[in-house]
C-alpha cells in the first residue's frame, strides 16, 4: 500500500513567503469605485489644485491599510498563536498609516476646518464599522455592502472640496448617482456568487443579494425617468446603460452555463460598464 505524504511548509518557509507579501488593494472593483469618482469630479470641477493629489494619496492609503490592519487586529484579538505574516502586515500598516497621516496633514491646511472634521468623522466611523465586520467575518452583510458603496464613492465629495473648497451642489448629485450604480454592481456580483454556490447544493437558499439588487435596479429606473423628464438625456442614458447591463447579468444568472463564466471576466465586464456609466454621467453634468 503506497502512502502519500502531505508536504507542509516549515515555519521558516512560511515566514519567507510572508515577507514577499505586498499589501496593495486586492479588490479591483472596489479600487475602481474609489478612484473613478476622483477622476470624474476632477474633470467636472474644471479647475486644478495641488491638494487633489493629497486626496488621491489619502484615499488609496486608507484602502491599502485595511488588509494589514485586519491581520494585526486578528493577531491581537483572535489568533492564539503568533502568525508569521503579522510582522510583515505591521510594517505595511506603518507605511500606509504614514502616507495617510501626511496626506491628511496637507488636507488639514488646504481644506476648510468644518469640511475636514466632517470628512474625518465620516471616514473614521466607516473604518471602525469595516474593521468590526471583517473581524467577525460578516463582510457579506447586505447593508454593509451598500454602505461600502457609499463610502468608496464619497471620494467624489473629498475631491470636490480639494478642487473648489466646498461640496458643490452638482457633486452631491454626482455622488448619489455614482453610489447608486456602485451599489447595484456590488449586489449583482454577490447575487452571482450566491447563484454559483447554489449550483452545488441540493436545496439552494434564497439569495438576499438578488432581491436587494432588483430593488436597486428599480431605483435606477425611477432615477432614469426623472432625468428624462428633467431633459437630461446623457444622465438618463447613463442610468439606462447601468440598468440594462445589471439586469442582463441578473437574468443570465438563471442559466447554469452562464454562471461558469470566470469571475475575472465578470469583473472586467463590470469595470467596462462602470466606465461607460461614468463617461455618460460626466457628459451629462458637463
Amino acid at each position: 500500500m503506497e502512502l502519500v505524504m502531505e508536504q507542509r511548509a516549515t515555519p521558516t518557509q512560511a515566514a519567507s513567503a510572508s515577507r514577499r507579501v505586498i499589501y496593495l488593494p486586492r479588490e479591483h472593483g472596489a479600487t475602481a469605485m474609489l478612484l473613478t469618482p476622483i477622476v470624474g469630479v476632477a474633470i467636472l470641477a474644471r479647475q486644478w489644485r495641488w491638494c487633489e493629489l493629497a486626496t488621491l494619496a489619502a484615499a488609496f492609503a486608507a484602502m491599502a491599510a485595511k488588509d494589514p490592519l485586519v491581520v494585526v487586529l486578528r493577531q491581537k484579538f483572535v489568533w492564539r498563536q503568533p502568525h508569521p505574516e503579522t510582522a510583515v502586515a505591521a510594517r505595511w500598516l506603518a507605511i500606509w498609516t504614514l502616507v495617510l497621516a501626511l496626506s491628511g496633514l496637507l488636507l488639514l491646511f488646504a481644506w476648510p476646518l468644518k469640511e475636514f472634521v466632517g470628512m474625518v468623522l465620516g471616514v473614521g466611523g466607516f473604518a471602525a464599522l469595516a474593521l468590526l465586520v471583517n473581524l467577525e467575518n460578516r463582510q457579506r452583510n447586505t447593508l454593509f455592502q451598500i454602505a461600502s458603496a457609499a463610502a468608496l464613492t464619497s471620494t467624489s465629495l473629498a475631491t470636490c472640496i480639494s478642487a473648489t473648497g466646498s461640496v458643490a451642489r452638482w457633486c452631491w448629485w454626482f455622488w448619489g448617482l455614482t453610489m447608486l450604480q456602485a451599489a447595484a454592481g456590488i449586489l449583482v456580483v454577490h447575487a452571482r456568487l450566491d447563484a454559483r454556490i447554489a449550483l452545488r447544493t441540493p436545496r439552494p437558499p434564497d439569495s438576499p443579494f438578488r432581491g436587494a439588487a432588483i430593488a436597486t435596479l428599480g431605483v435606477i429606473l425611477c432615477a432614469a425617468v426623472v432625468a428624462a423628464v428633467m431633459r437630461q438625456p446623457w444622465i438618463a442614458s447613463a442610468l439606462l446603460v447601468a440598468l440594462a447591463g445589471y439586469g442582463y447579468d441578473l437574468r443570465r444568472q438563471r442559466d447554469a452555463a452562464a454562471l461558469q463564466l470566470p469571475l475575472k471576466k465578470v469583473g472586467q465586464r463590470a469595470l467596462a460598464l462602470s466606465a461607460v456609466f461614468s463617461g455618460l454621467l460626466i457628459l451629462g453634468m458637463w
